[in-house]
């Protein structure tokens, strides 16, 4: 099944909307990394105020994960392969044993019931490859996003961040045609990790695609009148 965009907003538009939504993006994609902090402290890292309670390895998370939107929010130019390693360096910054490099040696994921998935070692002339060749293909950006986003994180191409790094890439392709974001409810992230762990197990993608497709994209339906507000807003910032 080939998914269809949902939204249809300018690429200013969808910078606009990602930016009036940064804390509460930086806040779901620092659950991928176990973190608890609050909504009201992801906000207070972000202004760069002083919390209590929160680690500095909590806090140089989040902080990089900002970081991370920011590039790909205010980037001008269309994704490469070669950002995927750059948005890697930013996210995984404080984490990767070589940020923004493919990995070279062995990884293990935790899956849900305690269950373990271990990738292969990842070909870098492969990984880069399959990501022109899917970049090339005759499909809505939506599907290319969000195809990308799960074959990175399965096949654990970096040696740490890999979902940070696959979200904020596949939403980079959102913003630059236009068609919203990809951000996952926290609400159901109970049924998103038993699909994500099945597809880890399977490599069976379609469910996973179909159900994202239906409960994490997420975008504006402009009418006119909104819309010329929306554009006026966009040139401000």
């Amino acid at each position: 099944m080939i998914l269809q965009n949902k939204y249809h907003m300018t690429v200013d538009q969808n910078r606009r909307m990602a930016k009036r939504s940064l804390t509460c993006l930086v806040y779901t994609n620092s659950r991928f990394e176990g973190l608890t902090t609050t909504f009201s402290q992801t906000q207070n890292i972000i202004d760069g105020l002083d919390v209590d309670g929160v680690s500095i390895d909590d806090i140089n998370t989040i902080v990089q994960i900002k970081r991370g939107w920011q590039y790909i929010i205010n980037d001008s130019e269309s994704l490469a392969f070669d950002k995927l390693k750059l948005i890697n360096t930013i996210v995984a910054l404080y984490d990767a044993f070589e940020p923004g490099t493919i990995r070279t040696g062995s990884s293990q994921v935790v899956l849900m019931s305690d269950d373990t998935y271990t990738p292969e070692i990842p070909s870098e002339s492969k990984e880069k490859e399959y990501f022109e060749d899917l970049m090339n293909k005759d499909r809505s950006a939506t599907d290319k996003a969000i195809t990308l986003m799960y074959h990175n994180m399965r096949n654990q191409i970096f040696w740490d961040g890999n979902k940070r790094s696959a979200t904020l890439a596949a939403n980079k392709i959102m913003i630059d045609n236009g068609v919203g974001l990809i951000n996952i409810p926290l609400n159901k992230w109970g049924k998103w990790n038993e699909l994500i762990s099945n597809y880890y197990r399977t490599n069976e993608i379609e469910k996973i695609k179909e159900w994202t497709y239906e409960n994490g994209i997420q975008g504006i339906d402009l009418n006119k009148k909104q819309e010329k507000i929306y554009q006026s807003e966009a040139k401000e910032v």
